[in-house]
């Protein structure tokens, strides 16, 4: 069971989440399309689901694939600071948290080391 689920086509972004969790030891899965994750979501109860808002196909559709499960589910976006709309259709979407990804990054190793506790 993976304890993360990252929907993220950027590679420069999945290796440096790869790489993160495993130095932490925390059970990762990506997936580049929101068909790719609502599979992840469906077949494993991943503790944290973190979405690229700037991924190709529709990333705010991660909103309904993971509520639409019916668990228990942290949902994470992170995007560009200036794109302040798209911020707010995340949140009005059903994401927990959305956040610039310059503090996603900065926050990454707290953010994986969380799901892996259950925190």
């Amino acid at each position: 069971m993976a304890d993360v689920v990252a929907f993220v086509d950027d590679l420069f972004f999945q290796a440096k989440i790869s790489e993160t969790a495993k130095q932490l030891g925390v059970e990762l899965r990506t997936c580049a399309s929101p068909e790719a994750l609502a599979a992840e979501v469906s077949a494993d109860a991943p503790k944290l689901v973190v979405v690229d808002l700037n991924a190709r196909g529709n990333p705010l559709a991660a909103a309904g694939c993971v509520r639409a499960s019916g668990r228990e589910i942290s949902l994470i976006g992170f995007l560009s600071h200036v794109q302040t709309d798209i911020a707010a259709e995340a949140h009005a979407a059903g994401f927990d948290q959305v956040m610039p990804r310059s503090q996603f990054t900065k926050n990454l190793a707290t953010i994986l080391a969380r799901a892996k506790s259950g925190s």
